[in-house]
């Protein structure tokens, strides 16, 4: 399990992101890049990263169900994950 600080600090950085998207968007636009340095840099949205919802676990990310692949292989083997089942051939 990721520390609490490091989770709340991508909540963190998402919220920064989202606050200053239409900005940057305007700034890029008009091409001003020195007003664009001036921003915070956790506005940039290159400095999110994807962690695990339940573990903040940072590596192994699955994108389409936001979990980490061991917390989706356990949820998958206890039927937690609706269409997903383990496969046999």
């Amino acid at each position: 399990m990721a520390k609490e600080s490091m989770k709340a600090r991508e909540v963190k950085r998402a919220k920064l992101v989202a606050k200053y998207a239409e900005k940057r968007a305007e700034l890029k636009a008009a091409g001003d890049y020195d007003e664009l340095q001036k921003l915070p840099r956790n506005a940039s949205p290159v400095r999110l990263h994807n962690r695990c919802t339940m573990t903040g676990r940072p590596r192994g990310y699955m994108r389409q169900f936001g979990i980490s692949r061991i917390q989706f292989r356990e949820m998958a083997s206890n039927g937690l994950i609706p269409g997903v089942k383990k496969a046999s051939w």
